[in-house]
């Protein structure tokens, strides 16, 4: 497939790296040469120096063989006009990374897709909705649905007082059908389990299960679930407004920010916040402000250092929930060994939401998973599909992938061997990069 991606700021840069590894054509257009020779020192594509409204400079991608057009510069009105003009050019589909919830409302998206403008993407909103799924599910690393929630994966730090220790995954089967462990993380490397792996103590544990399970889940790994009334949010950065947004008035909420300009803006927006105006590193402020008291720290500044060390002192001083923005992809390991709660990263959303559109599969959902290369993927099994052959222990599916579960109907079901997927399925599937291509002909 070919790829033009206008804009080589982070999320353009991540998704040009992400779909290189495919063997992608990928062509990346950004007005910046310094910004354009940093990426192409690093992966294989061709970078031109433009303007992403300009049709000159759009036609030297050209973008009339192209099948897919993705404008993801900072300015939102750049990225809606340049999709407009590639569609005007010929390219297959466009997507326009956006900043505005207006654009999303459906009595917009009609006139936005007469224009050419085929989906948009709002990373800060996706980011938002995932610290609220972070601040709700206090128990997860990570927690996914699948179909409004007929499906859950659920990423679990284990410790030493969980039951299910040691048992190998050939009984834990037997024992626990409503449950499958599809990978687990040890020691920064992801596994595919086989039946004789078991389950070792600080392992993260990805479970598929049902929504009716999921505290038995809990009660095997060993975790207690809690309520959060209580959250303090440091940085009033677009990302922890969004996430204000979504929480609503059950949470009683602060957010410290240093900036006077923008606390004002968030005061006048939100009346059920209260907000600081001060430094969040200073530890006296924190606990002036009654850091102690709270449920959940969420950490929002433009600095992924700030974020980690901030959530450490609040762990430190007892706050049970923690949540970092890091966007700094190279700090995402040294922010997970730390043990903060939950891990956010607005490239890596992104990136995996405009992923889906790059393969052949029809595929309702895919999320990358946190300070891990692994992705899940929601396929919907087509008529005389491969995977719809043969009960799953026979399919022959890569040793890289696993699946987890299907959703049928209105009902979602653990997946085992004897489990025959059917024409319109929506198929759960964990898998390692190299597994992504395999189980793309499965589905096609």
């Amino acid at each position: 497939m070919k790829v033009v991606i206008a804009g080589a700021g982070e999320v353009g840069t991540h998704l040009a790296r992400m779909l290189s590894n495919e063997d992608h054509d990928i062509v990346l257009l950004d007005d910046s040469p310094e910004r354009l020779s940093r990426i192409s020192n690093e992966v294989d594509l061709m970078t031109i120096v433009g303007s992403a409204h300009s049709f000159s400079d759009l036609k030297k991608t050209d973008l009339a063989k192209a099948d897919l057009f993705i404008a993801v510069t900072p300015f939102e009105e750049r990225n809606v006009l340049a999709c407009a003009m590639a569609s005007y050019l010929g390219v297959g589909r466009t997507i326009a990374r956006i900043n505005n919830q207006e654009y999303l409302q459906e009595k917009y998206r009609a006139k936005l897709n007469n224009m050419g403008i085929h989906e948009l993407i709002y990373p800060e909103s996706l980011a938002a909705k995932e610290i609220v799924a972070s601040v709700k599910q206090t128990v997860t690393r990570q927690s996914i649905e699948f179909s409004n929630g007929k499906l859950l994966l659920l990423g679990i730090k284990v410790r030493d007082n969980a039951p299910v220790l040691d048992q190998s995954f050939e009984n834990l089967a037997v024992e626990h059908q409503h449950l499958l462990v599809v990978a687990i993380k040890r020691n920064n490397e992801t596994i595919i389990p086989i039946g004789t792996d078991s389950i070792q103590s600080g392992d993260v544990v990805f479970v598929v299960t049902t929504p009716a399970e999921q505290h038995n889940v809990f009660d095997l790994m060993g975790k207690k679930q809690f309520d959060v009334k209580n959250i303090m949010f440091l940085g009033g950065s677009r990302i922890a407004q969004k996430a204000c947004e979504k929480l609503g008035e059950h949470y009683r909420i602060k957010v410290i920010e240093n900036d006077r300009e923008k606390c004002e803006q968030i005061a006048d927006k939100f009346g059920h916040v209260l907000v600081i105006n001060g430094d969040g590193r200073n530890l006296d402020l924190l606990k002036e402000e009654g850091i102690e008291k709270m449920d959940a720290f969420v950490a929002t500044t433009g600095n992924s250092e700030t974020n980690i060390l901030g959530c450490n002192l609040a762990k430190t001083l007892g706050v049970k929930r923690t949540v970092a923005e890091v966007e700094n992809l190279a700090y995402m390991k040294l922010a997970d060994n730390t043990g903060i709660g939950s891990i956010i990263n607005k490239k890596l959303i992104a990136a995996s939401y405009i992923y889906r559109f790059t393969l052949n599969a029809e595929i309702s959902k895919v999320k990358c998973l946190t300070a891990s290369e692994a992705e899940v993927f929601e396929f919907i099994a087509k008529p005389g599909a491969r995977i719809t052959q043969k009960p799953v222990k026979d399919l022959d599916f890569p040793a890289e992938s696993k699946i987890g579960g299907i959703i049928r109907g209105n009902m979602g079901y653990i997946a085992h061997g004897y489990t025959h997927i059917q024409e319109g399925d929506k198929v759960v599937v964990f898998t390692l990069p190299a597994g992504i291509r395999k189980i793309e002909k499965f589905f096609k």
